[in-house]
């Protein structure tokens, strides 16, 4: 089973805590695909809606493939996710706990089929984040004093 990453969402690890995740199929026109596999997109405040007992990916980005011509896509459109009924009613469920939102990690081909990784998550807040970070340095330089004695 061959995975290969076309984009990521490394902002979200920073912005969210990542509950659950999810593998979801998309589904894409002929030449969003071509254009992710050439030079991909990006999932950069993108989010994942549900509306009429569907998914959605929203406000993701991908770029219109160069040899297009008059059969390009539109960059930002609306893109429709793919998942089972149950794992769909499970989500559906997930979501009307207050303070958590589905959000996009990223997408990927897996045995030539587009899929996305999505997570139900939780927003940090910016205490939060400086905590993270504040301990991330910390561990930082112990681990340089540790290597400059060795």
């Amino acid at each position: 089973m061959s995975e290969k990453e076309l984009v990521g969402n490394r902002k979200a690890f920073h912005d969210y805590e990542i509950l659950q995740t999810l593998e979801a199929g998309l589904m894409l026109l002929g030449t969003e695909i071509k254009s992710l596999r050439a030079n991909g997109g990006s999932l950069q405040d993108s989010f994942v809606i549900v509306e009429k007992d569907e998914l959605w990916l929203i406000n993701s980005s991908i770029a219109p493939y160069s040899f297009g011509g008059a059969y390009n896509h539109e960059e930002r459109r609306k893109r429709k996710l793919l998942v089972h009924k149950v794992e769909f009613f499970k989500l559906k469920k997930q979501l009307q706990e207050k303070g958590l939102s589905l959000i996009p990690l990223s997408i990927y081909l897996k045995n030539g089929i587009a899929k996305i990784k999505i997570a139900v998550a939780k927003g940090k807040k910016s205490y939060d984040k400086r905590a993270k970070l504040k301990e991330k340095e910390e561990k930082r330089t112990i681990d340089r004093s540790i290597k400059e004695r060795y």
